[in-house]
């Protein structure tokens, strides 16, 4: 499948609550666009894996004591060379950096921190705004992809 004739990057602003279906939703938007432009099978698992990994992480921690129908805003953008995604949950916020390595011996037993390693490998950038409360990641296509879609 060819990129969309105008190449123009697809995006789209979602509002998600903790529901199976709203996550299905902005998955099937996401993974919609990476079709249309022909993102490679693998580029595709490492953007899906990301985005999983971030709106569990908005829910379970973000949203730890908060309604459970409160939204998480999700924006994403889709183009020729790149994915952009943003997930912003309306909790406290927290300081990643704080986070342990969950691949030191002495934290292989932490239940934390996995989510957030696998988006730092697979993703380009990851980046927490200050309060800790919004992320955002930037997928580049490989090189060797390019030719092919």
């Amino acid at each position: 499948m060819n990129p969309p004739p105008s190449s123009q990057p697809e995006s789209g602003v979602l509002h998600l609550t903790n529901q199976r279906a709203d996550i299905e939703r902005a998955e099937g938007a996401l993974m919609g666009a990476l079709t249309r432009f022909a993102y490679p099978d693998a580029s595709q698992f490492a953007v899906r894996l990301a985005l999983e990994e971030a709106l569990v992480n908005a829910f379970r921690h973000g949203h730890k004591n908060l309604p459970k129908d409160t939204p998480v805003r999700f924006e994403f953008s889709v183009g020729p060379a790149q994915v952009q995604m943003t997930v912003e949950d309306r909790g406290p916020g927290f300081d990643p950096s704080k986070v342990k390595d969950p691949t030191l011996d002495e934290h292989l037993e932490l239940p934390t921190g996995r989510g957030l390693l696998l988006m730092r490998a697979y993703m380009t950038r990851v980046e927490y705004n200050a309060k800790g409360n919004r992320l955002s990641m930037t997928y580049s296509r490989p090189a060797d992809a390019k030719a092919a879609g």
